[in-house]
């Protein structure tokens, strides 16, 4: 199956609790390289921010972990992207900034924003700074450390908003922009 569709069967993700605590609190103070070349600092953005967090981008030349399409949670980050992408000018109109984040590398994850057209920076935590200050919900896949797909809408740099478990990953840049519209001007 291609990395842009979902299967029918997709596992839902439980609610484990993961992200209970995030709400309310500020970002880290720290830098956080995007595959545009720049260095962002989430803590220091004014305004609404929207931040994607998801295990790993797939690519066309490199196998997914075994059983992956079964891990509740696992699939869709294309798809998670691509979304993103399409709403991208919807989200702007909102007054929102988009990036997504993973504990990948920013060269692992320049192809993929490259193949999918990204108009907007994928950050790379993959020293897991970010990851640990804010104990974000993480899983374990063929030894690998993965953040499990949570999205964050901050407001000058404090999480305003939690989408966690996040199902369908297709469907979370819309169910985003149904939240930003219904919070305008909002403030924490």
């Amino acid at each position: 199956m291609a990395l842009t569709q979902l299967p029918d069967n997709l596992p839902i993700p439980p609610d484990d609790g993961g992200a209970d605590h995030l709400q309310g609190l500020t970002v880290p103070n720290l830098d956080l390289i995007a595959t545009t070349g720049e260095t962002v600092n989430l803590s220091a953005l004014s305004g609404r921010t929207v931040v994607y967090c998801y295990p790993m981008t797939g690519r066309p030349d490199v196998a997914l972990p075994d059983n992956w399409e079964q891990i509740p949670g696992a699939r869709g980050c294309t798809p998670q992207s691509c979304a993103f992408r399409d709403h991208h000018a919807d989200l702007g109109e909102l007054g929102a900034a988009v990036y997504g984040l993973s504990v990948q590398t920013t060269d692992y994850q320049q192809e993929a924003a490259e193949r999918l057209h990204l108009p907007f920076g994928l950050l790379s935590d993959a020293d897991f700074v970010f990851t640990n200050a804010l104990n974000l919900p993480t899983m374990e896949v063929a030894g690998m450390t993965l953040i499990k797909r949570t999205t964050l809408i901050l407001n000058n740099g404090v999480i305003e908003h939690v989408f966690y478990p996040v199902f369908p990953p297709d469907q979370n840049a819309a169910d985003v922009i149904v939240w930003l519209e219904n919070n305008a001007g909002g403030s924490i």
